[in-house]
């Protein structure tokens, strides 16, 4: 393989994660001979803002109360952040960017503003927003048995007066942990579901941009795109799924998505990711 001019996967986290549960899948796609790098959004990764309050013994009140890196960061500045990189990452082959669950947010976003930096757009069971925003598909019926409704109060802090969403994913609480699993990684193992639990920032941006920022004909319907369908996600069930493919296509009927399927959970593809490396690849080969 030419790796000049081969593709680069440029990886895009979801709601509360980094780039570093991304790394057996680039461990996957890397033993098929493709290049990728992970992104951290702002605000996450070595970037986010960890407080010793959310160590063991936790300090509540200290957790409600400490600063957060997300304050403040909009959707425009994981749109200009990821442009860089993927301006950067073009230099040596073409850019396909993939993203899972809230990044499909970010690659929507992306795709409307810089459409001539991309190869190729992938999105793994993520956010396609096109003829309704994020609240109102979480209103809608297709939304409507996802497990995360029936999650309890995560939140540690006030999201108004933090200016971000603080989760706290250090519970030990049997039943709130079984509620987590069964949303996240009902096919995993408990082991694997708490080491991915434990990859999890607490922090995340509150904004989830503006009706302009659905995907535009004009400019995202230019790019190749394709929809990764997870089959047993509870998360964004896949009636929701098939409602972001289906609108899309409506919008740009002579690009619509090559749909593929895997057999997976939300996350169940990242701690078991050979399937998912394989398709990928075949995606990069078409």
């Amino acid at each position: 393989m030419d790796l000049v001019h081969s593709p680069t996967f440029v990886l895009v986290h979801g709601s509360n994660g980094n780039s570093f549960s991304w790394a057996p899948l680039q461990r996957e796609l890397a033993l098929l001979g493709h290049r990728s790098l992970a992104v951290d959004l702002p605000g996450h990764g070595f970037g986010a803002a960890w407080t010793a309050a959310y160590q063991a013994p936790q300090d509540p009140a200290g957790l409600a109360s400490a600063p957060s890196a997300s304050a403040g960061v909009t959707l425009r500045d994981s749109v200009d952040h990821l442009a860089g990189i993927v301006r950067r990452a073009r230099e040596h082959g073409p850019g396909i960017v993939v993203g899972h669950s809230r990044g499909g947010m970010t690659l929507t976003a992306l795709a409307n503003a810089v459409p001539d930096l991309l190869a190729r757009i992938v999105y793994i069971s993520a956010w396609c927003c096109v003829d309704a925003t994020p609240a109102e598909h979480m209103a809608g019926p297709e939304y409507a048995s996802s497990a995360l409704n029936d999650l309890p109060n995560l939140l540690a802090a006030d999201p108004a007066g933090l200016g971000a969403l603080r989760m706290n994913w250090r519970i030990a609480d049997p039943a709130t942990l079984a509620a987590v699993k069964r949303s996240m990684l009902a096919d995993g193992t408990d082991a694997e579901f708490l080491a991915y639990l434990n990859l999890l920032e607490p922090d995340e941006a509150l904004d989830t941009g503006t009706p302009d920022d659905r995907a535009d004909p004009e400019t995202w319907g230019r790019v190749p795109h394709t929809y990764v369908r997870l089959t047993q996600d509870t998360s964004i069930p896949l009636a929701l799924q098939d409602r972001f493919i289906k609108e899309a296509d409506a919008r740009t009927p002579g690009n619509p998505f090559d749909v593929r399927t895997l057999e997976s959970s939300h996350v169940g593809f990242l701690v078991r990711p050979g399937e998912a490396a394989a398709m990928l690849a075949e995606v990069a080969a078409g």
